[in-house]
């Protein structure tokens, strides 16, 4: 939908079309609701569409807001749109009444038959149902007039089995309308708020950026309408700054967006309003706070609000609004003297001595030197506790409290907020008061350390801070300290956004030279930490002396983040090398550390490797609760979401759905694109390839691991460990018939491999290579070396991957027409994947039944074809030409020709339709 009209709202409603189409099967009825903006109209549109298209009369109804008060105004609407032909089959006085109706509607009642004019409609709908079924759709129900609403209810009281009827209507509380319309237990269908998924389908098809699609999802809580006006809004802020929409920005509640939530705000009593501001400006409302607050009805108000599907309260009192904008709308709508009572009577009633300093804050807008101590000492408290985020923000607070006579106080502040906002990720906050710093007379070194707070705000979007980066180093001239920090950074920036793991070496061991120079054994540690880790990427033997000599310096106060801490490196690097139990043990270590730091972004980094850690492991459903805690955070602190796509990626791939595995991948390569964040692009691409390779897209996936291996090599990797795609592309180049281009990918890589004592690899590498030996016909051999890898991948316990192994053993044993071994491997197959969770892979090993040609990993039509020569055989005996087949498989019409002539030798057939027969005999 557009901000400003119906059409497009929703996405993704084809099972709500589904739901009301049974209810008008079974019932005749249907009554259709939701919140303004949900999408109501279009899956009405939907419906009478589809009824149109098996020519049923459709008879639309759509009042606006004005016709409530007009009495018989929509019944006269309704009326107008009857063909003449209906109304020639009407007595006079029902004619005559009708056409006082049409010509008098403004004038309700006078010299009316209102007897004749029920009788009338009850003859036109059964005069139109006698011709053909006729479907009565009422949309925006909530604003029928109180005479058509009984006018209508009369009428299909008396017409139950000739027409059917779709009311939709915008429930505020209270007793629908379409109820009494249509009657006692008619099925009512709510539309449901969009998932996230939807939403960033929704924003793609618009051209706004997906990347925010979960802030979005959180600040529309759903609704459609109210996503696009967000998104729509985000833009063009992002647009009047002449810079792109970044991830951590607050989301403007501005023109289009602030009306949709104005309209969905007025489902609640002015009462309730006055409630619902409060819970606003809360930062944890509860209905006891609420009441201690001087709203003693809290509970019946909030309960209104529930009912307007504005608020959800939990069962222990908890107060939550169903979209992140309406909190800020209400704020945005309400004076500045009712915003003050609010906070000074929630600075009465909270429990929480910080939260007290804040609304106490909050409730006066002048300057005050000791309430400005009081939150600067109220920041430090959260600081402690971890809450850097609100410590960031108290501190921005506490320099506007400040009087101007203590410019030195509000300075300090000011780059205190800018640093606890860094550490947070709040790249809002952290620009906000680096602004503040430098339009003071600040200190080069107060100047760098805002900068460098913006910079660690960042996340991944480091490619767009050249000028940043710049100024920090120009203003750092002559402390070596300052100018290892900034040369960190710049450390990052070459490996995360650049992809060149050289500079980022060379950049790295600089910062370490001058936090030598300095005496700062911290940024020494970190500057050894880019070192090695720089030095795994390329093949360098000695990175591993280089970790640990970091981890012989003193444990660094991770200013910087335990992710470029040395300890965390070690994990990494353990889970590289397949040492999981080492790996898991020092992670759940570190887990509640970085929480106690407040860093969101250590605690992504954490959950992330947990993720890999527990997937590599064979523990599908904690891998998954791991991915989704570091997804749902990274929606709250505003971090970049490619990282969190790509982690949730994987997570379904191997434990949950492919469908939904593909569209994270696809929007963590999106988002990557978009923060020219080259590592993360080339994991969610690896994701994305594995799904399409897992699927039987072998040509897409092959297109799709061509983009990583091309990006690997330009990021100079020379360590398979890290991103294990090779094996990967081996496999879909032999699905995609070409085994000689796969078998000169897996030599060299498996010798760096062997070299480097990468196990682990070696033994991917060997699947696939055993695939490429039965692709050129030494089957003999090629199971030989599967049974010894699914053999090598138990002993290094690694589940998932011996699971894969038995799946290609399955198919090898198939393909030789040794029918017996095939199901005893694909059984096995079945076993480990159960055993570790992993349903798509379950799916995939699953028996197919005799004669099932859809179903199991062994559905090959025919068992003599490779699985590139059974999807074009399927392709071409189901009709389609050599050039259609061509385009679906991504190859050269010469290539398709080419390949049907070997599937015809082995099949023993010369046509089309002998191809035909044949596959569906074997």
């Amino acid at each position: 939908m557009a901000a400003t009209g119906h059409a497009d709202t929703r996405v993704g409603h084809g099972e709500l079309i589904k739901a009301v189409d049974r209810a008008l099967t079974t019932h005749g009825r249907a009554l259709l609701t939701g919140p303004a903006g949900a999408g109501k109209t279009e899956v009405v549109r939907a419906v009478a569409a589809a009824a149109a298209a098996r020519h049923e009369s459709v008879l639309r109804l759509t009042p606006e807001a004005a016709d409530q008060w007009i009495p018989e105004a929509s019944a006269a609407a309704l009326l107008a749109s009857v063909p003449a032909a209906a109304l020639d089959q009407l007595s006079g006085p029902q004619r005559t009444a009708i056409a006082l109706l049409r010509r008098e509607a403004d004038a309700p009642g006078v010299g009316r038959d209102h007897v004749a004019l029920r009788l009338a409609v009850v003859e036109v709908l059964r005069t139109l149902a006698a011709r053909r079924p006729v479907l009565l759709v009422i949309d925006n129900a909530q604003w029928l007039d109180a005479e058509s609403t009984d006018l209508l209810r009369f009428a299909l009281r008396l017409t139950p089995p000739l027409v059917r009827v779709l009311v939709a209507e915008r429930v505020q509380g209270g007793t629908p309308v379409g109820e009494p319309l249509c009657g006692p237990g008619v099925p009512a269908v709510r539309v449901p708020p969009l998932g996230a998924d939807e939403v960033a389908e929704l924003l793609l098809r618009h051209g706004l950026p997906a990347r925010l699609a979960g802030r979005i999802h959180q600040a529309s809580g759903g609704n459609p309408r109210l996503a696009l006006a967000l998104g729509h809004s985000l833009a063009e802020a992002a647009e009047a700054r002449d810079s792109s929409a970044h991830h951590a920005d607050p989301l403007p509640v501005s023109g289009q967006a602030r009306e949709v939530a104005r309209r969905l705000l007025a489902g609640a009593p002015a009462q309730a309003r006055r409630t619902l501001l409060l819970a606003a400006l809360a930062s944890r409302p509860t209905i006891s706070l609420l009441r201690r607050a001087g709203r003693p009805d809290a509970e019946a108000e909030l309960a209104e609000a529930e009912r307007a599907a504005l608020v959800r309260v939990g069962e222990d009192g908890t107060v939550e609004f169903t979209a992140g904008a309406l909190p800020t709308a209400l704020a945005a709508d309400a004076g500045w003297p009712e915003r003050a009572a609010g906070h000074a009577a929630l600075a009465a009633a909270v429990d929480d001595p910080v939260q007290a300093v804040r609304h106490r804050a909050l409730a006066v807008d002048t300057p005050d030197q000791w309430l400005a101590a009081e939150i600067t000492e109220a920041a430090a408290v959260c600081r402690s506790r971890g809450q850097r985020a609100l410590a960031a923000e108290l501190g921005l607070l506490a320099a506007e409290r400040t009087p101007s006579s203590l410019a030195g106080e509000e300075l300090a502040r000011l780059v205190t907020a800018a640093e606890d906002a860094g550490w947070a990720g709040r790249a809002d906050l952290a620009r906000r008061a680096t602004r503040a710093v430098l339009a003071r007379d600040s200190s080069p070194a107060d100047r760098v350390r805002a900068r460098l707070a913006v910079i660690d705000a960042a996340g991944q979007a480091l490619g767009t801070l050249d000028e940043t980066f710049a100024y920090a180093m120009d203003e750092a001239a002559g402390d070596p300290a300052l100018q290892a920090a900034v040369q960190l950074r710049i450390a990052w920036k070459h490996n995360l956004s650049d992809g060149d793991p050289v500079r980022s070496r060379d950049a790295a061991a600089e910062a370490g030279a001058l936090a030598a120079r300095g005496g700062d054994q911290t940024a020494e540690a970190m500057a050894l930490t880019v070192r090695a880790r720089m030095g795994r990427i390329l093949g360098d033997a000695g990175a591993e002396e280089i970790l640990a000599e970091a981890l012989d310096l003193p444990a660094p106060e991770v200013p910087l983040g335990m992710r470029n801490a040395p300890q965390y490196l070690a994990v990494r690097h353990a889970l590289f090398d397949d040492r999981l139990d080492d790996a898991r043990r020092q992670l759940m270590v570190l887990l509640p550390a970085v929480r106690r730091t407040g860093s969101a972004e250590d605690v992504f980094e954490v959950l992330r490797s947990l993720t890999e850690v527990e997937l590599r492991s064979g523990r599908c459903e904690a891998a998954s609760a791991h991915a989704r805690r570091a997804l749902e955070l990274t929606i709250e602190a505003g971090l970049s979401p490619g990282p969190a796509w790509y982690v949730a990626a994987m997570a379904e791939t191997m434990g949950g759905s492919f469908a939904r595995a593909e569209s994270y991948a696809r929007r963590g390569i999106q988002a990557s694109q978009e923060e020219q964040d080259q590592v993360f692009l080339s994991r969610s691409l690896h994701a994305l390839g594995l799904i399409e390779l897992a699927t039987g897209e072998a040509a897409k996936a092959v297109a799709t691991l061509r983009q990583v291996a091309e990006l690997e090599a330009a990021q100079q990797v020379v360590d398979p460990s890290i991103l294990r795609w090779h094996g990967e592309l081996a496999e879909a180049l032999i699905a995609a018939d070409a085994p000689g281009e796969a078998a000169e990918l897996i030599g060299p890589v498996r010798d760096v491999a062997l070299g480097l004592g990468r196990t682990g690899v070696v033994a991917a590498l060997d699947r696939a290579a055993a695939l490429c030996l039965s692709a050129q016909g030494d089957a003999d051999a090629a199971v030989r070396l599967l049974e010894d890898t699914a053999q090598r991948f138990e002993v290094l316990r690694l589940p998932l991957e011996r699971g894969r192994t038995l799946l290609a053993l399955a198919r090898v044993e198939r393909r030789r027409r040794r029918r017996a071994p095939a199901r005893a491997a694909l059984r096995a197959a079945a076993e480990v994947f159960e055993r570790a969770g992993a349903g798509p892979w379950t799916e995939l090993a699953r028996e197919p039944a005799p004669g099932d040609a859809a179903g199991g990993a062994l559905a090959s039509p025919a068992a003599a074809l490779t699985e590139a020569e059974t999807r074009l055989a399927l392709l071409v005996s189901q009709g389609a030409s050599n050039q259609e087949a061509a385009a679906k498989l991504f190859l050269s019409v010469k290539t398709v020709e080419a390949r049907l002539t070997r599937i015809y030798q082995k099949l023993d057939v010369r046509s089309r339709a002998q191809l035909a027969t044949a596959l569906r005999t074997r």
